[in-house]
C-alpha cells in the first residue's frame, strides 16, 4: 500500500490552517498531534446523541457504556494486550503515573530502591520520586553523550533491594528507543516491577504488550490523533492486588479500580475513532492485524521524512543535530537541533512566524538538557515527524533556519 500523504492530509482539517500566506506545517507532534475529522465527528456526536453518565438503565447511559468498553476493546488491539481489562483510562498520563505511585507506596518500605533515568520525561520520574518519602533510595541512570541510556550504569543499580524501574520506551527529546528487551529480563531478575512510559514510542511504532510483558505501560492518546486521554495497561491479574484509593461503590476489580471519578466519555468516544482511524492504513480480517500493518505503514513514513530532517540539518554549518543518527538503531522521528548563537527561543519563534511550528525548550525532560549542558542556550529546538508531515515542509523548515544566519 503506497503512502499518499496529500490525500491523509485531507483528513486533518486543521492542516488547512495558514499563517500570514503560509500553509501551517504542524512538526510539533511529540507534544500533541492533530485529529482527524472522524475523530472530531465521533466526539461532537457523542454528544449530540448519547451525553450520560454510565451504568443507568437508560439508552444513552447503556450508549456510555457500550462505548467506554469498544475503547477499551480498541485500545487493547492497539497495544497487543490480550484482554481489554488489562486497559484503564485517566485524564493524562501524568495522573494516571502518580495514582499509580500512589498505590504502589503502600507497597513499598524503607530501603527499598527505585530506578528511573536521566532519559525520560519527567511524568515518568516525578510520581516514582516521591516514593522517597516512604523511605525508598531513588537511583537514576545517566544519559550517555550520545543521547542513549547507559546500560552498564543501569544493570550496576539493579540488586534484590530493587522495587521498581521506571523507564522510557522512547525519548520525548532526542528519539532514543531503548532496548526494554534486556531491561525487562534484568528487572524480572530481581523480582521488581518494570513500569514503562510509551507516551513518545506508541504513536509511530506497532505496540505489542504481550511480547514485551510489562507489568505496567502508559500512553497518551493524544499523541496518536486522539484527544487528551491517559491510557494505562496493567499485567493481567497485577492490578488486581495493588492498593488504589478509590472511593467505597467504585468497582474494586481490574481494570476500574485504578479509575477514580467519572471518565470523559465524550473524549473515551473520540480514542476508539482515532483507533479505528489508524486502523484504516493497515490490512487483515482483525482490528489487531489493521492496526499494526497501519502502523508499521505510518512509521516508515515518518522515518522517511524524519531521516531527510536529520540529513538536512547534519548538513548545515550551523546546526548542531543530537541523538543517535538514524540507521545505527530504533529511533523514533523526532529531530532535535540548536542554532549556533540562536538563543532555542528565538529559534522557535522565528520558525513560528513563519507557519513552522516547533518546540523549544527542555520539553519537560530537563535532566537531558542539563546533561548536554544546554541550559543557557535554552535547551533544545524539536520538530516531529506525524503521518501528515511531508518533505516539503523540511524544505521549508531548513529555508527558515539558513536565514536565521543572515
Amino acid at each position: 500500500m503506497d503512502f499518499d500523504v496529500h490525500r491523509y492530509r485531507n483528513h486533518f482539517p486543521s492542516l488547512q490552517r495558514k499563517v500570514g500566506d503560509n500553509c501551517a506545517a504542524y512538526l510539533d507532534g511529540p507534544g500533541g498531534t492533530q485529529v482527524p475529522a472522524q475523530v472530531i465527528a465521533a466526539i461532537a456526536q457523542y454528544y449530540e446523541t448519547s451525553n450520560a453518565n454510565a451504568h443507568g438503565p437508560f439508552v444513552t447511559s447503556e450508549e456510555t457504556d457500550v462505548i467506554v468498553e469498544r475503547t477499551r476493546e480498541g485500545m487493547a488491539a492497539f497495544l497487543g494486550a490480550a484482554s481489554p481489562g488489562s486497559i484503564s483510562f485517566g485524564a493524562n498520563m501524568t495522573t494516571l503515573a502518580f495514582s499509580l505511585s500512589r498505590a504502589l507506596s503502600r507497597l513499598i518500605s524503607a530501603g527499598d530502591e527505585v530506578i528511573i533515568t536521566d532519559l525520560d520525561h519527567e511524568a515518568n520520574r516525578g510520581p516514582w520520586q516521591t516514593l522517597a518519602e516512604k523511605g525508598a533510595v531513588i537511583h537514576s541512570v545517566r544519559m550517555t553523550s550520545g543521547g542513549q541510556l547507559d546500560m552498564d550504569h543501569l544493570q550496576s543499580l539493579l540488586s534484590p533491594k530493587t522495587k521498581i524501574v521506571a523507564v522510557g520506551y522512547s525519548s520525548n527529546s532526542l528519539g532514543t528507543v531503548n532496548d526494554l528487551t534486556v531491561i525487562r529480563e534484568w528487572t524480572r531478575a530481581v523480582g521488581a516491577w518494570m513500569i514503562v512510559d510509551a507516551v513518545h514510542y506508541a504513536p509511530h511504532f506497532p505496540m505489542d504488550v504481550a511480547a514485551l510483558d510489562p507489568d505496567f505501560l502508559l500512553c497518551s492518546a493524544y499523541k496518536f490523533y486522539g484527544p487528551h486521554v491517559g491510557v494505562l495497561y496493567s499485567r493481567p491479574g497485577l492490578l488486581d492486588h495493588i492498593p488504589t484509593d478509590r472511593l467505597r461503590p467504585q468497582l474494586a476489580e481490574a481494570p476500574y479500580r485504578i479509575e477514580t471519578g467519572t471518565l470523559n466519555f465524550a473524549a473515551l468516544a473520540g480514542v476508539r475513532a482515532a483507533v479505528d482511524y489508524i486502523a484504516l492504513f493497515g490490512n487483515g480480517e482483525s482490528l489487531r492485524e489493521q492496526l499494526t500493518s497501519g502502523m508499521a505503514l505510518i512509521h516508515d513514513h515518518e522515518e522517511h521524512v524524519a531521516r531527510y530532517l536529520y540529513d538536512r540539518l547534519s548538513a548545515l554549518p550551523q546546526a548542531s543535530v543530537y541523538g543517535q543518527p538514524f540507521g545505527e538503531g530504533l529511533r523514533a522521528p523526532t529531530v532535535s537541533f540548536t542554532v549556533q548563537d540562536v538563543h532555542t527561543a528565538d529559534v522557535a519563534k522565528a520558525l513560528g512566524e513563519q507557519g513552522l511550528f516547533v518546540w523549544g525548550g527542555h520539553f519537560y525532560a530537563m535532566r537531558v538538557v542539563e546533561t548536554l549542558g544546554l541550559e543557557d542556550m535554552g535547551g533544545l529546538v524539536r520538530a516531529g515527524i506525524s503521518l501528515y508531515n511531508t518533505v516539503e515542509e523540511i524544505d521549508r523548515l531548513i529555508d527558515c533556519v539558513e536565514a536565521l544566519k543572515k
